[in-house]
């Protein structure tokens, strides 16, 4: 990757055109390819709780059904009513912000019986291609084939139902990236919003920050965002001391590291995107 990235590039995977019923070639799973791919960053980590009663072992590999195994390093935990009265996150302020989008998804996640847990990192070397995050969707769909009511990406915020995982994450050819990522717009000040991302650890690489965002910049500040989070998600890195020019936008705007997996506005290290004039050497 350049020193500069003068307007965000983004180039589609170089795959035929294929429909959400092609997604298996001669039985096997396409890859979802990485493009970009460069080693560096941190190993990716995935974070899903699914809600339900099940009616089968949650993790088992079956050619038959194409259902795949978890990713080296990623595990289930199962969590009844027996363990604890409340599930992860259906109380307290996550479960504020969900219940805002969809409250009867909420409820019926509260009142399940039991929650999978899937979770942990993914080995750097298993990251040259996103085949551990296709697998890991592919078993979340099963698992709503087998009593799951809801699914929560916990580090995109999201609540799913069965229509919505299948919609957004399993169907799209070629995958969409930023189906994987949310982009939040923070009230700073009058005619000023923060632009800040959730999720973009789960493919191993830093989320994405950017103050001061005038409401005349926001269309093109959230284009090139999107623009990022592809570059990103197909094994793209940004690297520190990165400019960044666009149409819209004023200069070169410089990229730095910042954050840690410990700051919960993220739970990740993230990318402070600066102004014109705003950063020192």
């Amino acid at each position: 990757m350049a020193a500069g990235l003068a307007q965000v590039d983004r180039t589609l995977l170089k795959t035929p055109a294929l429909t959400s019923d092609d997604h298996h070639v001669s039985g096997e799973l396409l890859t979802w390819e990485r493009p970009r791919f460069e080693f560096g960053g941190d190993d990716p980590y995935l974070f899903f709780i699914a809600y339900g009663e099940f009616t089968a072992e949650p993790v088992r590999t079956s050619a038959e059904e194409r259902i795949p195994g978890l990713p080296e390093g990623v595990e289930v935990r199962r969590i009844s009513r027996e363990d604890s009265n409340t599930l992860p996150f259906t109380d307290g302020a996550m479960a504020k912000m969900l219940g805002q989008n969809d409250e009867e998804l909420l409820e019926g996640a509260r009142s399940a019986p039991e929650s999978l847990v899937l979770r942990g990192p993914v080995r750097a070397a298993k990251a040259a291609s996103l085949n551990y995050l296709r697998d890991t969707i592919a078993l979340l769909a099963w698992w709503f084939d087998h009593g799951a009511q809801a699914v929560l990406d916990v580090q995109r915020l999201k609540l799913y139902d069965p229509g919505a995982w299948r919609s957004e994450l399993v169907d799209p050819w070629p995958p969409r990236w930023t189906n994987h990522v949310v982009i939040l717009a923070s009230e700073e000040r009058d005619d000023a919003r923060w632009l800040h991302t959730r999720g973009l650890r789960k493919f191993g690489r830093p989320d994405l920050s950017l103050h001061e965002v005038s409401s005349e910049r926001l269309p093109i500040a959230m284009t090139m965002f999107k623009q990022l989070i592809v570059w990103q998600a197909e094994g793209g890195l940004i690297q520190e001391g990165q400019w960044i020019q666009m149409a819209g936008l004023p200069g070169q705007l410089i990229c730095y590291p910042a954050g840690s997996v410990e700051d919960p506005v993220f739970n990740n290290v993230h990318v402070e995107i600066q102004w014109p004039g705003t950063y020192s050497y």
